[in-house]
């Protein structure tokens, strides 16, 4: 498998998250936020190593998003436009799985899937584009 096919496969998991934080904030009542929170955590995070995965980084084995961002915006600078999504989004990845560690509510939770999304079209742009320069 091409790097470039596996950070496909990485946003492809990345995209299943988003879809569990939607589901579980829409459709599940009550709404599961805490969970839905997590979920778009681990979409960022995904979505960024999938873009360390495409320019043939060495992954590291963290879950911090601000030092994954810091990773991204230092290959490309461009990286720098989604940060404060990451770093609003990276005490979910484990603050939030844990009672009395970190509250959120609905509004949160809501803006938390946002900016996840923001994060995985960012990276989904970035590495699509290239993949058109490598092959153009």
């Amino acid at each position: 498998m091409t790097t470039l096919n596996l950070a496909k496969e990485w946003l492809r998991y990345a995209k299943s998250d988003l879809n569990t934080a939607r589901h579980m904030f829409n459709d599940v009542h009550p709404k599961e936020i805490e969970i839905s929170c997590y979920h778009a955590q681990q979409c960022a995070e995904k979505s960024l190593k999938a873009y360390l995965i495409a320019k043939e980084t060495d992954l590291p084995y963290i879950h911090d998003l601000i030092e994954l961002i810091r990773l991204c915006t230092a290959i490309e600078s461009s990286f720098s436009t989604i940060q404060p999504y990451c770093v609003s989004l990276n005490p979910y990845g484990v603050q939030v799985r844990y009672p009395n560690e970190l509250a959120v509510d609905d509004s949160i939770t809501g803006q938390a899937i946002n900016y996840a999304e923001k994060v995985l079209e960012f990276c989904e742009k970035t590495i699509n584009d290239l993949g058109q320069n490598q092959n153009g």
